[in-house]
This record gives C-alpha cells, sequence and structure tokens, in this order.
C-alpha cells in the first residue's frame, strides 16, 4: 500500500500544471577527466572557463525568454561539443582504431519522452540528433550507420571524419596503445574524496535545467572511453545510467567510467531513492555515486531538482562545471575550490 501510494504520487507529479515562475537554473558539466593542477595553464583554465560560460549563456538566454528546459540542455551541450577541449563532438576520444564513434541522450522530465544515439560517426552535434530521434520518431535509441544515415535524411549537419581531430586525443590514444592497455581490467579503487584511477578516461559533457514552466530536463554527450573497443557504447546514451529526468525528482547527467554507471543504474537510482525513500537530491546523488564507486569506477554527476536545488559531485582530482540561475550570475569551477 505504501508503494502504491508513492507510485501514485511519483507519477502525478508529470501531470501538474504551473504557471510561469521566474525561477529557473541551468547547470553543466564538462566531464571529470581534467589536467592535473600543475598542467593547467593560466590559458588553458581560461579557455576552459570560457567555453564553460558559453555554454552557459546558450541555456540561460533560452529560459530567460521563457523557453523550454529541452532546448535549454541542448543549447549549452552544443556549445561544449563544437568545443575542442571537451570530450564531446569536436573534441572526442579516438576507439582502438582511431575512430571516432559518438554517443548522446536526452529525456524530457515532464513526458518521459527521451532520444539516443550511440557509436555515431560524421554527425556534427550528436545532442541534436539525439533529439532528433526523441522527437521525430517512435524510437528512443538508435545507432551506428542507421543512425548516421537517419541524420543525413533529416538534414543534420554532417562532416567530415577529420573534423574530429585533435592532435591532443590522438597523442593520448598513441600514448596508450604503445603502453598496450588492456581491455576489462578493473580500475583501481575509488573514493567520493580520492582520485579514481583511469580519471583521463572519463570526460563527458552535460546538462540539467529547471524551466520558468517547473520542467526538468537533462543531456548529455561524450566522444566515450579512449582506447575503446570499437561498437563499444558508455553510459551517456542509456537512459537511467548516464542521463535521466523526471518532474517529480530531479535531472541528472553523469560523467565517469561507462560501464559501472551503466550497472548501476545511477540516475534512475538517484531519481527513485527521492520518490520512494524521500531522499533529498544530494544525498541520492551521493549514494548513488558511492555504488559505482564501490564496483570500483569513478564518476562525476550534475543534478537539479524540482525546487531548483542545484548537485555538483564527483569522485576525482576535479570536474568542469558551472551553473547559472534567474540572477545572472555566472559560476564555474574545475577543482575543489
Amino acid at each position: 500500500m505504501v508503494l502504491a501510494c508513492s507510485g501514485l504520487t511519483y507519477a502525478d507529479e508529470n501531470r501538474k500544471q504551473k504557471s510561469l515562475s521566474n525561477d529557473f537554473v541551468i547547470v553543466i558539466h564538462g566531464g571529470g577527466g581534467v589536467r592535473k593542477r600543475d598542467q593547467m595553464t593560466a590559458e588553458l583554465e581560461a579557455a576552459h572557463r570560457a567555453a564553460l560560460k558559453a555554454s552557459l549563456q546558450a541555456g540561460y538566454d533560452i529560459l530567460a525568454a521563457g523557453g523550454d528546459g529541452i532546448s535549454a540542455v541542448e543549447a549549452a551541450v552544443i556549445v561544449l561539443e563544437d568545443s575542442p577541449l571537451f570530450n564531446a563532438g569536436k573534441g572526442s576520444s579516438f576507439n582502438r582504431d582511431g575512430v571516432h564513434q559518438l554517443d548522446a541522450a536526452i529525456m524530457d522530465g515532464r513526458t518521459s519522452d527521451a532520444g539516443a544515439v550511440g557509436v555515431v560517426q560524421n554527425v556534427k552535434n550528436p545532442i541534436t540528433l539525439a533529439r532528433k530521434i526523441m522527437e521525430d520518431t517512435p524510437h528512443v535509441m538508435m545507432a551506428g550507420e542507421g543512425a548516421r544515415d537517419y541524420a543525413r535524411s533529416a538534414g543534420l549537419e554532417m562532416v567530415a571524419p577529420h573534423y574530429f581531430w585533435t592532435e591532443r586525443k590522438w597523442d593520448s590514444l598513441q600514448r596508450r596503445l604503445q603502453q598496450g592497455t588492456k581491455y576489462g581490467r578493473k580500475p583501481r579503487q575509488a573514493s567520493l574524496s580520492g582520485r579514481p584511477a583511469d580519471v583521463g578516461q572519463w570526460g563527458t559533457v552535460g546538462a540539467v535545467a529547471l524551466d520558468r514552466h517547473g520542467n526538468l530536463a537533462a543531456a548529455t554527450s561524450t566522444g566515450g572511453r579512449e582506447g575503446k573497443l570499437p561498437g563499444r557504447i558508455g553510459d551517456s546514451p542509456i537512459i537511467g545510467a548516464g542521463t535521466y529526468a523526471h518532474n517529480g525528482t530531479l535531472a541528472a547527467s553523469s560523467t565517469g567510467l561507462g560501464e559501472y554507471v551503466i550497472r548501476t543504474v545511477s540516475t534512475k537510482l538517484m531519481s527513485d531513492l527521492m520518490a520512494f525513500k524521500a531522499y533529498s537530491a544530494d544525498d541520492a546523488v551521493r549514494e548513488s555515486m558511492q555504488r559505482v564507486i564501490d564496483l570500483g569506477g569513478g564518476v562525476g554527476v550534475i543534478a537539479v531538482d524540482k525546487e531548483g536545488k542545484v548537485v555538483m559531485r564527483y569522485s576525482g582530482r576535479g570536474m568542469y562545471r558551472g551553473f547559472v540561475r534567474q540572477d545572472g550570475k555566472f559560476v564555474t569551477k574545475i577543482y575543489k575550490d
């Protein structure tokens, strides 16, 4: 009986019609694979912060005008996909064969509609393809050549493979291959306060938003794990793993070692802890992250709940992140301070 009542309350949140509010917020991340402090020059830090602010600005402009959260998170992620600084879109990591295969997902917290794409090539902005799949097809996820063909037929911007090439990511792949890194090995133990192993591998970008209509939305995009086996799909495009939104609880986007995030169904767990155990968003994020860490993975999360409370947590040395509310005060951070 308790579960039935709780479930009804949880589902009914999406049926509530809210009047237009002045309050809104957008939160973004650029992944947890940050450089060591002694490798982060002033110029590099300024470039990362500028990209984060530009991403926030894109989402802020839409929300301030009364636009929907879906459009805001898509716009914010596009800015990060177009930057060579992050592991998504233009700056994506290579797979083992030196090829870019990109993943992305988007979810509407009001309707539970979602769209996702996996191992796609040649699509400049995978997050836009994910939204197109959500809105214009009966499907949730498409992958590979079929997804690419659909993107082309839908008129999305297509690019040649060399568009995604960056010297830094190429050199990083060569070092990894020369080291003979084995696939499937368990990383060293991580913790909420310490640095997880393979921190450089988990780069992703994401955005979550609460719009003026009271609706939540989430979006995530990535080039995936560096040196991954061809065809590997991570957590980012898996609804309930790397991306989730529900108006009754929260919107969340994660960055981390995707295999572990998938196995814990991380973002859906956060929502369920809030819906059925009355956790706060912060406590739900912490509990979900700890389950990833207990398996041996590293993880970072951004989230916003239905009241506009912001959560930004990570288990590594840092996470590119930021948020802005209706007051227009932009906050960007990289390390723990």
